[in-house]
Protein backbone atom coordinates (compact mmCIF):
# COMPACT_ATOMS: atom_id res chain seq x y z
CA UNK A 1 0.00 0.00 0.00
CA UNK A 2 1.27 3.39 -0.35
CA UNK A 3 1.63 6.41 1.28
CA UNK A 4 -1.45 8.52 2.42
CA UNK A 5 -1.68 11.94 3.04
CA UNK A 6 -3.64 14.15 5.70
CA UNK A 7 -6.24 16.70 3.80
CA UNK A 8 -4.69 19.34 6.57
CA UNK A 9 -0.81 18.12 5.50
CA UNK A 10 1.26 21.22 4.41
CA UNK A 11 1.30 20.05 0.71
CA UNK A 12 -2.55 19.96 0.03
CA UNK A 13 -3.29 22.91 -1.11
CA UNK A 14 -7.50 23.42 0.19
CA UNK A 15 -9.83 25.59 -2.21
CA UNK A 16 -13.08 26.83 -1.01
CA UNK A 17 -15.52 26.24 -3.86
CA UNK A 18 -19.40 26.96 -3.68
CA UNK A 19 -22.05 24.26 -4.15
CA UNK A 20 -24.93 25.33 -6.79
CA UNK A 21 -27.88 23.64 -7.50
CA UNK A 22 -28.63 23.30 -11.53
CA UNK A 23 -31.90 22.44 -13.53
CA UNK A 24 -30.42 18.67 -13.45
CA UNK A 25 -28.58 18.38 -9.89
CA UNK A 26 -25.56 20.88 -8.31
CA UNK A 27 -22.48 21.91 -9.22
CA UNK A 28 -18.99 23.28 -8.02
CA UNK A 29 -18.03 27.12 -8.80
CA UNK A 30 -14.66 27.53 -8.09
CA UNK A 31 -13.55 31.49 -7.74
CA UNK A 32 -11.47 33.14 -10.51
CA UNK A 33 -8.49 33.72 -8.10
CA UNK A 34 -8.16 29.88 -7.30
CA UNK A 35 -7.86 29.24 -11.21
CA UNK A 36 -4.14 28.24 -10.75
CA UNK A 37 -4.58 25.00 -8.93
CA UNK A 38 -6.68 23.51 -11.82
CA UNK A 39 -6.58 22.78 -15.05
CA UNK A 40 -9.90 23.65 -17.42
CA UNK A 41 -11.38 21.88 -19.79
CA UNK A 42 -9.43 18.60 -18.43
CA UNK A 43 -11.24 15.31 -16.71
CA UNK A 44 -8.74 14.91 -13.31
CA UNK A 45 -9.40 12.20 -10.86
CA UNK A 46 -11.33 13.08 -8.01
CA UNK A 47 -11.95 11.56 -4.56
CA UNK A 48 -14.85 11.09 -2.50
CA UNK A 49 -14.72 9.54 0.67
CA UNK A 50 -12.09 7.56 -0.38
CA UNK A 51 -13.44 6.38 -3.72
CA UNK A 52 -11.71 7.54 -6.98
CA UNK A 53 -13.89 9.19 -9.57
CA UNK A 54 -13.35 11.25 -12.33
CA UNK A 55 -14.78 15.63 -13.33
CA UNK A 56 -14.20 17.59 -15.62
CA UNK A 57 -13.05 21.25 -14.96
CA UNK A 58 -15.09 23.90 -16.91
CA UNK A 59 -14.78 27.38 -17.18
CA UNK A 60 -17.68 29.20 -16.63
CA UNK A 61 -19.26 31.13 -19.13
CA UNK A 62 -19.09 33.93 -17.93
CA UNK A 63 -16.14 35.21 -16.06
CA UNK A 64 -13.32 33.88 -14.95
CA UNK A 65 -14.36 31.13 -12.43
CA UNK A 66 -14.39 27.46 -13.00
CA UNK A 67 -17.07 24.71 -12.59
CA UNK A 68 -17.01 21.19 -11.45
CA UNK A 69 -20.19 20.00 -13.13
CA UNK A 70 -20.65 17.08 -11.81
CA UNK A 71 -18.44 13.63 -10.73
CA UNK A 72 -18.75 10.62 -12.45
CA UNK A 73 -17.29 6.78 -12.18
CA UNK A 74 -15.49 6.87 -15.44
CA UNK A 75 -13.37 9.62 -17.25
CA UNK A 76 -15.91 8.87 -20.45
CA UNK A 77 -18.64 9.84 -18.27
CA UNK A 78 -17.22 13.01 -17.15
CA UNK A 79 -16.57 13.74 -20.92
CA UNK A 80 -20.11 13.01 -21.84
CA UNK A 81 -22.62 12.70 -18.45
CA UNK A 82 -25.94 12.38 -20.38
CA UNK A 83 -27.12 8.88 -18.84
CA UNK A 84 -24.31 8.85 -16.39
CA UNK A 85 -25.01 8.75 -12.15
CA UNK A 86 -23.58 12.40 -10.91
CA UNK A 87 -22.26 10.66 -7.90
CA UNK A 88 -21.49 14.62 -6.38
CA UNK A 89 -25.44 15.54 -5.74
CA UNK A 90 -25.60 11.97 -3.51
CA UNK A 91 -21.89 13.33 -1.95
CA UNK A 92 -23.35 16.56 -0.95
CA UNK A 93 -26.78 15.05 0.11
CA UNK A 94 -25.05 12.45 2.10
CA UNK A 95 -22.62 15.07 3.81
CA UNK A 96 -26.21 17.58 4.32
CA UNK A 97 -24.29 20.39 2.21
CA UNK A 98 -27.25 22.91 0.44
CA UNK A 99 -26.80 24.79 -1.93
CA UNK A 100 -24.69 28.02 -1.13
CA UNK A 101 -22.72 25.99 0.98
CA UNK A 102 -19.07 25.10 0.62
CA UNK A 103 -16.99 21.81 -0.21
CA UNK A 104 -13.39 22.62 0.31
CA UNK A 105 -11.78 20.75 -2.83
CA UNK A 106 -7.84 19.74 -1.85
CA UNK A 107 -5.46 19.91 -4.51
CA UNK A 108 -3.55 16.63 -3.62
CA UNK A 109 -1.54 16.87 -6.71
CA UNK A 110 -2.22 20.02 -9.14
CA UNK A 111 -4.02 18.94 -12.99
CA UNK A 112 -4.35 15.42 -11.80
CA UNK A 113 -5.98 14.35 -8.12
CA UNK A 114 -8.15 16.60 -6.15
CA UNK A 115 -10.09 15.19 -3.01
CA UNK A 116 -13.65 16.86 -1.85
CA UNK A 117 -14.68 17.23 1.65
CA UNK A 118 -17.46 19.16 3.41
CA UNK A 119 -15.86 21.90 5.91
CA UNK A 120 -14.15 20.45 9.22
CA UNK A 121 -13.86 17.29 8.03
CA UNK A 122 -10.74 15.70 7.74
CA UNK A 123 -9.48 12.83 5.11
CA UNK A 124 -6.84 11.05 3.88
CA UNK A 125 -5.49 10.20 0.11
CA UNK A 126 -3.78 7.91 -1.39
CA UNK A 127 -0.21 9.48 -2.67
CA UNK A 128 0.41 8.24 -5.83
CA UNK A 129 2.21 10.32 -8.85
CA UNK A 130 0.20 10.80 -11.80
CA UNK A 131 1.62 9.05 -15.04
CA UNK A 132 4.39 10.72 -17.18
CA UNK A 133 3.00 13.07 -19.94
CA UNK A 134 4.25 10.35 -22.53
CA UNK A 135 2.22 7.69 -20.97
CA UNK A 136 -0.87 9.91 -20.53
CA UNK A 137 -0.66 10.89 -24.02
CA UNK A 138 -0.89 7.22 -25.12
CA UNK A 139 -3.67 6.46 -22.96
CA UNK A 140 -5.93 9.68 -24.42
CA UNK A 141 -5.15 8.60 -27.82
CA UNK A 142 -6.40 5.03 -26.77
CA UNK A 143 -9.10 6.71 -25.13
CA UNK A 144 -10.20 9.05 -28.57
CA UNK A 145 -10.24 5.66 -30.70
Amino acid sequence: MGDRIASDHSSVKTVRSTCAETATGVRLEVPADERGAFSSDEVVRVALDGEELFARVERALTGDDLLIPGVYETPDEARDPSGATDRLSEWTADHDIPAGGSVLVDVVEPEFLYGLRAPGETTYYDAREPPSDSLSEIAKDLEDH
